[in-house]
């Protein structure tokens, strides 16, 4: 792996955990803390049915899952660049839900999010992807024996 390589590999990974959080967070916000209490902070909430600022807290909830679980588990890390453009087209929504409301002093960090999500997007589905297999151990720890042929006496 050249170093090139071994940069952007931990450029995404530090993306990908940082919008984790960040996403996990803010969705918890919206979806489950109480609404009185959110929306005195985040005011675009009683512009919209409540049913749509749930439906936008639990996808944020979900794409910051889905931005490091399948990745570290290694189950379907297929899905870490569909959870990335998810987030990525919640965040180019609101711009323009931000925008059509005057509101554009917030547009800035939507679009740092959604270009951050749109390079762990292409970065994990153009070979920059985390593979299903594990990783083999140089040392040969772990792993299983191979069978010998053994006669008995």
């Amino acid at each position: 792996m050249t170093t090139s390589n071994k940069a952007l590999r931990i450029a995404l990974w530090v993306l990908q955990v940082l919008l984790a959080m960040f996403f996990v967070m803010v969705g918890y916000s919206h979806a489950l803390m109480p609404f009185d209490q959110v929306s005195r902070e985040a005011t675009w909430m009683l512009a919209v049915p409540r049913p749509l600022s749930l439906f936008i807290g639990f996808a944020e909830i979900a794409g910051g899952l889905g931005m490091v679980l399948p990745s570290v588990s290694r189950v379907a890390p297929w899905l870490t660049p569909l959870a990335a453009l998810g987030l990525a087209t919640i965040m180019i929504l609101a711009i323009l839900f931000h925008l059509v409301r005057g509101e554009g002093s917030v547009v800035w960090i939507h679009t740092l999010l959604a270009a951050f999500a749109l390079f762990v997007a292409w970065g994990r589905s153009r070979g920059f992807y985390v593979t299903n297999e594990k990783r083999r151990d140089p040392l040969g720890r772990g792993a299983k024996p191979t069978p010998t042929s053994s006669s008995s006496t």
